[in-house]
């Protein structure tokens, strides 16, 4: 994202949290096409026959977000990474109340593409969001770090600028945190 763009969405949210309605109408459509960029990428992981739909995803996820009471965010790579998070809660949700005709739930998501590790097995999204809970239990910032890294698309400095520590920690975090989500999907699979 441009930085101009990112000031405009960080105003504009800052205006909307501040109860300007106006605002969150001249939000809507800047911040359409990176949310429908962070669906899509969140479904292109699904399996083929998935019948959730990117539009669906985004339509679902801002429709959560307007509806906060008291909604703050401290710049746009926070709102990204929210709705990263809420759109990877909708997938999971969807997967747990959508079993397969077997009574198995398949939805498969490679961590390939964004963790950069070949031969990496393509785990189901429950397994990774398992892994994802587990690691949050004994660091989460590790956990929100994967979360905006891999599902927000977020870029190792805007993923720092979110969470508040510098882009060189973001860096460190991650690969550890690949490593360790690796060896639990290797466990899992």
């Amino acid at each position: 994202m441009a930085g101009s763009e990112g000031s405009n969405v960080t105003e504009l949210l800052n205006r909307w949290s501040d109860g300007d309605e106006a605002a969150l109408a001249e939000l809507t459509p800047v911040v359409h096409d990176e949310l429908r960029r962070i669906a899509r990428r969140y479904m292109a992981r699904e399996r083929g026959d998935h019948t959730l739909q990117p539009t669906a995803l985004v339509n679902e996820a801002f429709i959560r977000l307007i509806g906060w009471d008291n909604a703050k965010f401290d710049n746009r790579s926070h709102f990204y990474g929210v709705a990263a998070q809420l759109m990877r809660r909708i997938l999971v949700d969807f997967a747990r109340k959508r079993p397969k005709q077997d009574g198995t739930v398949l939805l498969k998501l490679s961590i390939e593409a964004a963790a950069e590790m070949d031969g990496t097995p393509d785990p189901e999204i429950l397994a990774l969001d398992e892994a994802l809970k587990a690691l949050a239990e004994f660091d989460e910032r590790k956990a929100r770090i994967v979360e905006l890294r891999f599902f927000g698309g977020l870029s190792v400095e805007e993923t720092a600028t979110a969470i508040g520590v510098a882009p060189i920690t973001v860096m460190r975090e991650w690969q550890k945190a690949k490593a360790w989500l690796y060896l639990q999907l290797q466990k899992t699979g």
